[in-house]
């Protein structure tokens, strides 16, 4: 039916499942990255805690979370080969 509708061409999804499975993937690293952002700091005005300069609030959670991007975008981008169904 979906064949008559657009000229006998077989047109298929933008996106696969393999493309959202990846794009999952790519969400959970940028969650991983502001968590590891996360918490440091004290919660009284009186008293300063150097523990938001560590190295994995300030180096290391910025490059999880551009590395997580990163995937989105390829996950989006890549285009997987369609399955042939031999009817």
């Amino acid at each position: 039916m979906n064949t008559e509708m657009n000229g006998g061409k077989n047109k298929r999804m933008p996106l696969s499942m393999k493309n959202y499975i990846m794009m999952l993937i790519g969400a959970g690293i940028i969650v991983i990255g502001f968590l590891l952002m996360a918490g440091g700091g004290d919660h009284t005005a009186t008293h300063f805690d150097e523990s938001i300069y560590s190295f994995r609030r300030i180096t290391l959670a910025p490059i999880v979370v551009i590395i997580g991007f990163a995937f989105e975008i390829y996950a989006i981008m890549k285009r997987f080969p369609e399955k042939e169904d031999n009817k």
